[in-house]
């Protein structure tokens, strides 16, 4: 059940890089909504960030959570904001993906 937490709270840290990159581009009180949907998914991340940490390894939970958090941004920063897509970006984000899935296999 902790590795659903630790995936959920991976997927909410790109929630609130996505709000920032909203918030930079709003102005007014659409950047203020966007701050606040930064902070609310900040907090539900970290928190479950540490309700996994309790039963998985705290440096496997963070290394997974972090990793979870840094693909997906990179595929909204690609998608969504109009990031630059090269041959070494897509080669290292599989071989992070590749090493979040090894921390899986050899954390049980």
């Amino acid at each position: 059940m902790n590795w659903i937490l630790l995936v959920l709270a991976g997927f909410l840290e790109t929630a609130f890089t996505f709000c920032l990159g909203k918030a930079q581009d709003a102005d007014g009180s659409n950047a203020y909504g966007w701050y606040t949907a930064l902070v609310i998914a900040m907090a539900f991340s970290l928190g479950l960030l540490m309700k996994a940490a309790q039963t998985i390894p705290i440096g496997t939970a963070y290394t997974v959570w972090t990793g979870i958090g840094t693909v997906c941004t990179v595929l909204v920063g690609i998608f969504v904001f109009k990031d630059p897509v090269n041959t070494w970006r897509i080669i290292f984000i599989s071989l992070l993906i590749g090493s979040i899935i090894g921390l899986k296999v050899v954390g049980e």
